[in-house]
């Protein structure tokens, strides 16, 4: 069952999503060759307390850690560990807060150093895939209308669609209603109304969609061992229209860059 949020309900939720924002804003100055993701897992944990949050991953379904932490060929839920990241990784990172009452849910796929072109721009694709789907999550469309505008964006550069996992309803539950694949048909699904909150999350790999699952229950790779590349944010319908509660404007501001790709989704000023 879906279930709706109020504007006051959506503002608890924005609160946080934003510190996961200010999080991966946090770990972006911190994810360089040597780092280790156990290292930034323990930033992250202690920068989330600080906050007055809860880490929401740590324990959920028993998950060991405050970060799912996703280098190169791991597409989604990896573990963090001891292993020094190097020069031209990727490494998605993502991670949740729970504070009155409500989850937020975000995730950005970081470079480490200097990246090959053709990694950069599976990258790129995946973060404009992320916002050709949000556009579509808006009053009176259907989920299989944000699937398939992520689906179309991806695969016309060549990249496989990862099918076995999803984005999801967002409240106070990690995972609510409805299921938001990234692929489908349009027109097809449940269909968005007033006040639904989701977490939009495109997981696309360089090679093959098709995915395995490594023997410790969690970690879930590229079939072929390419690289996979993912990107989420936790979105609101307000006034009809796709609202954003998170954002990449803290991860942005520690890489020095500059962008204003999020300024139609936002009805009223983001202030940092």
């Amino acid at each position: 069952m879906i279930k709706i949020k109020s504007l006051e309900e959506i503002e608890l939720m924005r609160e946080s999503a934003l510190i996961v924002s200010k999080t991966l804003g946090l770990l972006a100055k911190e994810v360089k060759p040597g780092v280790t993701t156990l290292q930034l897992d323990k930033i992250a944990e202690e920068f989330i307390r600080s906050e007055g949050a809860t880490p929401a991953f740590l324990g959920l379904y028993d998950f060991p850690n405050t970060l799912c932490m996703s280098p190169n060929a791991q597409v989604v839920h990896g573990i963090p560990n001891n292993k020094p990241l190097i020069e031209g990784d990727i490494i998605s990172i993502d991670c949740g807060a729970y504070k009155n009452g409500f989850y937020g849910d975000h995730a950005y796929t970081f470079e480490v150093g200097e990246v090959a072109p053709e990694t950069k721009k599976l990258l790129d694709v995946t973060k404009q895939s992320l916002y050709e789907g949000i556009r579509q999550f808006k009053a009176g469309n259907r989920v299989g209308d944000v699937g398939f505008a992520i689906q179309q964006h991806a695969e016309k550069h060549g990249y496989g669609v990862v099918r076995e996992l999803v984005g999801h309803g967002l409240g106070r539950e990690m995972h609510e209603d409805p299921e938001m694949p990234n692929y489908g048909k349009r027109g097809r699904g449940k269909k968005f109304t007033e006040g639904m909150v989701v977490a939009i999350e495109p997981m696309i790999n360089m090679g093959t969609h098709k995915v395995h699952h490594l023997k410790d229950g969690w970690t879930i790779l590229t079939r072929d061992g390419k690289p996979s590349a993912h990107f989420e944010h936790d979105v609101a319908i307000v006034n009809g229209k796709p609202e954003l509660l998170s954002t990449f404007e803290y991860v942005y501001q520690a890489l020095g860059i500059n962008s204003d790709e999020e300024k139609e989704f936002r009805q009223k000023e983001l202030v940092l």
